[in-house]
């Protein structure tokens, strides 16, 4: 999101803003990001990077600056282990770790179970307790809501529910779920504008589970030296984004199919008087920042694999027994879920391109390695037997004989890695990556079908035309007289 600003010329100090993977903290991001960028600031929203920990490692780990965050999940999820009770607890506690925390912003967004109106009323449903009473309901709650100890572990000793029947899924999906009346009850967070929009009945915490959990920001202690203008202009939320405005804007993104941006944009407008923001990023524009950072994904990641599986693949045919060791490995790496995978990686790389990049050339190996030793083991040994009596030195027969006649193998084996890296691809956007990921799982936050295929189709169609490539690239690489047919 970008604003008018008399000092937005580009000079000033980068601020790197993230974002969980929910439309309310891609919002309360973009009301920072207007703030610094009006104040003279260079940001970059790290936008929609997963869940609690990953923003909090990031933090940590310094890429990046400042993210929203709120009181409940900091004392229930990340320093649940140091019984931090107050303020002063609170401020010792990110200390400690060269962090600090804004004043409240405004509005809480606790944690509640909710159901549909019919049917609570149907079954004489008002309070959480009126759940033990209906074993057969059906349960679907997101997988931190299941994980934290202040969530479903909590509900389910206070009240002592069953939950035999309980689903983990993505919250926006929840929501689906709930009104096709797969689901029967799901976890809610308190300024979801979809409570007021499917009339959904928001049970009673009766035996008070739920803990307040108001918005705020974390940050680094060290931006008020690097940054303090843009910090002091982002910290002029505090207090300012009240429960009925916050619950407004997150209806006229998930609602009313409206830009995150241009709906901070607004408010910022409304509540600060700053200079409306420019006009929402084309299509077209949004298209081509997405396919060159998915070519670039793509294309260092299998750029490196080919050259490590290649010479890989020839030391697997020339030693067998230490080649069924290096495919044994590669082949494990493959076992592991990309996901996983490329949280793995966040450590040791950060978040953005270069995990997810050191991931997909992981992804990569096993198809070239194992494409590269089978071409060249089933060359025929008359083949190889001409060359050495013709005096080629081991590397001589490697370049101008074995590696030309099993080049369309080794092609195949490139092509299979390049279809499975632009797909997997698409999961680089959970961390930072971009790429054609961003659009889908935007659409899947926003039940937005259309936004979806501004990912998927062009994934595809990217897949199709690189599978095209390389079926040419097989016609014209392998050497001549493998092309001809011979003559009738």
């Amino acid at each position: 999101m970008a604003f008018v600003a008399a000092s937005s010329s580009g000079a000033g100090e980068e601020i790197r803003i993230g974002s969980k993977k929910f439309t309310e903290s891609v919002i309360l991001a973009d009301l920072a990001a207007g703030l610094s960028t009006a104040a003279g600031a260079r940001v970059s929203h790290r936008q929609e990077l997963g869940g609690t920990r990953l923003l909090w490692d990031a933090l940590l780990a310094r890429e990046i600056d400042i993210y929203p965050e709120y009181t409940g999940t900091l004392t229930g999820e990340i320093l649940a282990s140091e019984r931090v009770v107050d303020d002063e607890a609170f401020g010792r506690a990110l200390a400690k770790r060269g962090l600090r925390m804004s004043r409240p912003l405004g509005f809480s967004n606790a944690y509640a179970l909710g159901m549909r109106a019919q049917l609570a009323d149907r079954l004489g449903i008002r309070r959480i307790s009126d759940l033990a009473r209906h074993s057969s309901l059906r349960f679907g709650f997101s997988d931190e809501f299941l994980g934290r100890e202040d969530g479903w572990p909590a509900v389910r000793a206070a009240y002592g529910l069953d939950g035999s029947d309980v689903r983990g899924l993505d919250h926006d999906v929840s929501y689906r779920g709930l009104v096709e009346g797969s689901i029967d009850v799901i976890d809610l967070y308190a300024t979801d504008a979809e409570i007021i929009f499917y009339g959904l009945r928001v049970l009673e915490d009766d035996r008070d589970v739920f803990r307040e959990n108001k918005a705020i920001f974390l940050y680094r202690d060290d931006l008020a030296q690097r940054a303090p203008e843009a910090l002091s202009a982002i910290l002029r939320l505090e207090g300012r984004v009240d429960q009925q405005s916050i619950v407004a804007m997150n209806r006229a993104v998930k609602i009313d199919r409206r830009m995150e941006a241009a709906v901070a944009g607004q408010f910022l407008a409304a509540k600060f008087g700053l200079a409306n923001p420019e006009a929402a990023e084309k299509p077209a524009g949004r298209f081509f920042q997405r396919t060159v950072e998915h070519l670039r994904l793509t294309a260092l990641s299998l750029g490196a694999a080919i050259a490590v599986a290649l010479p890989l693949g020839v030391v697997a045919a020339r030693r067998p027994a230490l080649g069924q060791a290096i495919l044994a490995v590669a082949g494990i790496i493959q076992t592991i879920p990309s996901l996983a995978l490329l949280v793995f990686m966040m450590p040791i790389l950060g978040i953005g391109a270069r995990p997810a990049i050191v991931a997909l050339f992981l992804y990569s190996l096993l198809p070239i390695i194992r494409n590269t030793a089978s071409g060249l083991e089933n060359i025929a040994p008359s083949i190889r037997n001409s060359a050495i009596a013709l005096g080629l030195t081991p590397m001589r027969r490697l370049a101008i004989i074995e590696l030309p006649i099993a080049s369309p193998v080794i092609i195949a084996g490139v092509k299979t890695a390049a279809v499975i890296n632009v797909g997997t691809a698409t999961l680089g956007a959970l961390i930072g990556a971009g790429g054609y990921g961003q659009p889908i799982f935007a659409g899947i936050r926003l039940d937005d079908f259309g936004l979806i295929l501004e990912g998927a189709a062009p994934a595809a169609a990217l897949a199709l035309l690189v599978q095209g490539l390389f079926a040419l690239a097989e016609l014209f690489l392998a050497p001549r007289g493998l092309r001809l047919k011979p003559s009738e």
